[in-house]
């Protein structure tokens, strides 16, 4: 007796994980965020964070921290990135695996080890808050920045290249105007996997500025911590909204992206 598996069984235990732990999540979070501690419908999680000064500061200081780590790793990243995938400068993978291996290390353990290093050479943590925040921040997501520009560099045109020096561009224009558009996928893909989780994050920064600075992620934490779960999952909503508006950002960079390469060719 033959059992056949059609490929759309094959999809239903994806969709079971989907609905149980992504779907339904989110309906909980939304139900909380429009009810009040009775469980009747009501805006007031909404009028008390757009109306609370020290949220509204807590998102702005998030959206600036997670746009500067997100700048810093990619200007750190890049070049990283490119010597990595570039045979004449790189012909052993052990120096990939040197950036990426600090992935495999339990993201509490590289937290509290950076801390202890800051204060060993002198910078303390409690009197440079900002500063080692963001060492830390960078330290942390920087392999998320190198691994997709990586492999997008692997699959770089080299023709193309070739055929921009070859016509007479220096070495900058080559650069600007055949590198860098062929890795606009990976720039976008290393930006929003490093802004997001930088805004959501919470040890970091907890740890690193000894709780003088808040982020996001320590603004939620503490709202369900003290058990105000209206606010908190209205903040969670309003970060899942954040998230959204940039998946839909970089899904449309990236579709521009790859018609105005298809219109070059």
């Amino acid at each position: 007796m033959k059992i056949r598996i059609s490929r759309k069984n094959l999809a239903i235990p994806y969709f079971i994980f989907l609905i149980l732990f992504i779907l339904i999540p989110i309906l909980i979070i939304v139900f909380y965020a429009f009810t009040d501690a009775e469980g009747y419908f009501s805006f007031d999680a909404l009028v008390t964070f757009f109306s609370n000064y020290t949220k509204l500061n807590v998102l702005l200081v998030s959206l600036l921290i997670g746009l500067f780590n997100t700048i810093l790793c990619l200007l750190i990243g890049y070049p990283i990135a490119y010597i990595l995938s570039n045979k004449k400068f790189n012909k052993n993978y052990v120096l990939v695996m040197l950036f990426i291996m600090p992935m495999w290390i339990n993201f509490v353990l590289r937290t509290g080890a950076t801390r202890d290093l800051l204060n060993w050479i002198g910078l303390n943590t409690g009197s440079y808050p900002i500063i080692a925040t963001m060492i830390g921040m960078v330290s942390n997501y920087l392999p998320f920045t190198i691994l997709p520009l990586y492999s997008t560099m692997l699959k770089l045109d080299q023709s193309q290249i070739e055929a921009a020096s070859d016509l007479g561009c220096n070495p900058f224009q080559v650069f600007t105007k055949s590198i860098i558009p062929q890795t606009i996928p990976g720039i976008v893909s290393a930006a929003m996997m490093v802004f997001m989780p930088t805004m959501s994050s919470y040890v970091i920064s907890d740890t690193l500025s000894e709780g003088k600075i808040t982020l996001f992620g320590n603004s939620i934490y503490l709202s369900f911590t003290n058990s105000d779960w209206n606010g908190g999952s209205f903040m969670a909503l309003v970060m899942l909204i954040i998230v959204f508006i940039s998946m839909i950002f970089s899904h449309k960079f990236d579709r521009n992206n790859q018609e105005g390469r298809s219109s070059d060719l």
